[in-house]
């Protein structure tokens, strides 16, 4: 992912109302799009999600590229865990990304640091290949922090994405984030890097960013 923005789709403008179940929605300035989330769900996303899955920026990292119907034992498998949500994300009212917000405190992430119960962690895919690499990356991670801290409890958001994944490191150390140790995840067989993004650290990087990035936030349940 680059944070060189490219036009993908015509912006509907930061008034336009969208109801689509979304928990989360927020123009952003610095792109000029909406972006929401909402709950991932079986009856709307599985064809999506196993579509996604099939690209190969996706399957690089992923490792999803299965049949259908093993896809859904998957999927059914998520939704019903209790530590994690998956959620859809959107810009412009347009399904283009995929999260998994997971406590890691409940997760096998808390066998590598010290976790506090209310500590936060996503993983994302960026699924239509229109999308990748169009300087997005930064505003939807932005767009999840500000989510994830809207926890009253919530002080401190973790990530453990690939060591070598230089473009994601860069978008996260924007976003506030710090490299803390390089392990080997053994449950994710990789070699990752704990990224920890204080609540403090986070408002400092949204505000350096341009105080006009602090437009709307909303549920829309």
């Amino acid at each position: 992912m680059s944070d060189d923005h490219q036009e993908v789709t015509p912006t509907l403008g930061p008034g336009a109302t969208i109801r689509s179940n979304y928990v989360f929605q927020r123009y952003d300035r610095t792109i000029e799009r909406t972006i929401s989330f909402r709950p991932a769900t079986m009856e709307r996303d599985l064809g999506r999600l196993h579509t996604w899955l099939g690209y190969d920026h996706v399957a690089e990292f992923w490792t999803l590229d299965i049949s259908l119907p093993a896809f859904r034992d998957h999927l059914a498998g998520k939704l019903a865990e209790d530590h994690l949500t998956p959620y859809i994300g959107y810009i412009d009212h347009v399904p283009m990304s995929y999260w998994e917000v997971y406590w890691p405190s409940e997760y096998e992430l808390d066998a590598y640091y010290d976790a506090d119960p209310a500590d936060r962690a996503a993983h994302l895919l960026i699924g239509p290949p229109e999308y990748v690499n169009s300087g997005y990356a930064k505003a939807l991670f932005r767009a999840m922090g500000i989510m994830l801290f809207s926890h009253p409890e919530t002080k401190r958001v973790v990530g453990e994405p690939e060591a070598d994944n230089e473009v994601v490191l860069h978008v996260l150390e924007q976003c506030g984030f710090e490299a803390r140790k390089e392990f080997y995840f053994e449950e994710a067989d990789k070699d990752a890097l704990l990224m920890v993004c204080e609540r403090d650290g986070f408002e400092e990087a949204l505000l350096a960013d341009s105080p006009a990035t602090v437009a709307q936030d909303s549920t829309d349940e």
